[in-house]
């Protein structure tokens, strides 16, 4: 049977409107799910915070074994999830099966959480037993997006339900089942207690409810950065912690001694897998002036060689950008860059929403493609004369998420990268990199900071709680 069952999708208490879940490439229907608006947020939270307690106090074994199960599922279920994220989102089957592969990484990674030692004892002025200890928020709340819908939301979920939270998932109600209702499906079938994740595929409405819950102290955000600003802003009012992960811009720096053989198959996955929808997509390419003519001939060959189609009907490297509305804001973005005296070395067309993979050369400050976060395959490049000119031009963003430098000497790249501020740094490679085990997150508009992975998830879903115990009761003076 079936892991996703149409007719089980979610609770019918739902009080939006239907929604059509469409494939991107085609345009057809895939079914239909009731949405989550404001008034839907309340009861989940209620329910969620009412089955949290009993949850936080089954041994970590337990729990644990939950997020192992689920782990599991994800590749026992490979097959019917990949075309899902293949259909639903637009992914490629390459795509979609390193996010079922991460998925069950987060989970098997988040059980082991469970297990971790919980405090530590402190020195005390006074006779008595000091220590810390983390304890579960209570009710997390999840926002993901549309991109790498399965990824973005199990990297909250897992860590936060193993650390015995209950936990509100508001995914993309483009992405709503890859995206959040596939995670309902897995968790229930691995035994996760009811009432401990509500999932509410829903609109902005939806989200700001979450955000203003009083039942929800910590919320997760990943989305854009303008999106963020709104998500921070409101959490902050509420006193509440707001992880966020946003935007980026990000830089591949190419220096003069790099092979031009090996590094040009880097730059088009930097910028073009997936379409280019990914945070971390390579949006400038910073060449040294010896290389960039070269560069850019090679990369837009690359780029011409490359298959744009449906990725569930037919062998391609890119696929569908996720609506109308995405096509519109990246064709602009690369007229107004053509406009302002870019050249459009290969690209620049589409056949609906099968965007080619698109090159721009003499690309500068103000080049909106250069500038901005495009989110679709296009890859501006600039060349630079010095280092230092490299290190002024890859800093010179309001975005700090992922960075890439290229060189036959690791250790002048290493060096390079200590003058650029960002929060993810790759030696000889692209920018586009995630692993369940490593810390992920940017800095200035790309978010707040690492809070995925390790040591972060225990600090974004516990509190720590301070603890003395004496033998006798204290005195005091009076």
């Amino acid at each position: 049977m079936p892991l996703l069952d149409p007719t089980s999708w979610q609770p019918r208490s739902l009080s939006g409107p239907r929604h059509t879940v469409t494939e991107p490439a085609t345009g057809d229907a895939l079914g239909t799910v009731v949405l989550a608006d404001a008034a839907d947020v309340a009861p989940a939270t209620e329910a969620a915070r009412a089955a949290q307690a009993e949850w936080a106090r089954l041994p970590h074994f337990v729990r644990a074994g939950v997020l192992r199960k689920a782990g599991d599922l994800f590749t026992a279920h490979a097959g019917e999830l990949r075309e899902w994220i293949v259909r639903e989102s637009g992914s490629v089957p390459g795509k979609a099966d390193f996010e079922l592969h991460v998925a069950a990484q987060e989970c098997y990674e988040a059980a082991a959480l469970a297990s971790r030692p919980a405090g530590q004892v402190l020195p005390s002025e006074a006779p008595r037993l000091s220590y810390t200890r983390r304890v579960p928020v209570g009710v997390v709340g999840v926002i993901s997006p549309f991109n790498a819908p399965l990824i973005l939301s199990i990297r909250s979920v897992a860590p936060a339900l193993a650390l015995g939270n209950a936990v509100v998932l508001k995914p993309d109600p483009r992405t709503a089942v890859c995206g959040g209702l596939s995670l309902a499906a897995v968790f229930a079938e691995a035994g996760l207690p009811e009432g401990l994740l509500h999932v509410l595929p829903g609109g902005a409405e939806a989200g700001a409810a979450l955000v203003a819950d009083p039942l929800v102290p910590v919320i997760s955000f990943t989305g854009s950065t303008a999106a963020g600003r709104v998500v921070g802003e409101a959490a902050g009012r509420h006193l509440k912690r707001a992880h966020l992960e946003l935007g980026g811009n990000s830089a591949l720096v190419v220096l003069e001694d790099a092979d031009l053989d090996a590094v040009i198959s880097t730059a088009a996955w930097g910028s073009f897998f997936h379409q280019g929808q990914i945070c971390m997509t390579t949006g400038r390419h910073l060449v040294h002036a010896s290389l960039y003519e070269e560069y850019v001939e090679r990369l837009a060959a690359k780029a011409e060689s490359l298959a744009v189609g449906d990725p569930h009907r037919a062998h391609v490297h890119l696929g569908p950008l996720i609506d109308d509305g995405q096509l519109a804001k990246v064709h602009g973005l690369v007229e107004a860059s053509t406009a302002a005296g870019a050249k459009l070395a290969a690209g620049g067309t589409h056949e609906e929403r099968f965007y080619r993979p698109t090159v721009l050369a003499g690309v500068g400050d103000h080049t909106p493609a250069y500038a901005e976060e495009v989110f679709g395959p296009v890859a501006p490049v600039r060349a630079f004369s010095t280092p230092d000119e490299a290190a002024t031009l890859a800093a010179a963003s309001s975005y700090g998420l992922s960075l890439g430098i290229v060189t036959r000497d690791a250790a002048r790249g290493l060096d390079l990268a200590e003058r650029i501020p960002t929060g993810i740094v790759h030696i000889n490679d692209q920018t586009v990199n995630d692993e369940a085990v490593a810390p992920f997150g940017g800095i200035a508009a790309s978010g707040t900071g690492a809070r995925f992975g390790g040591e972060a998830n225990l600090e974004a879903f516990t509190d720590v709680r301070w603890t003395t115990v004496r033998g006798d009761v204290a005195p005091y003076p009076f």
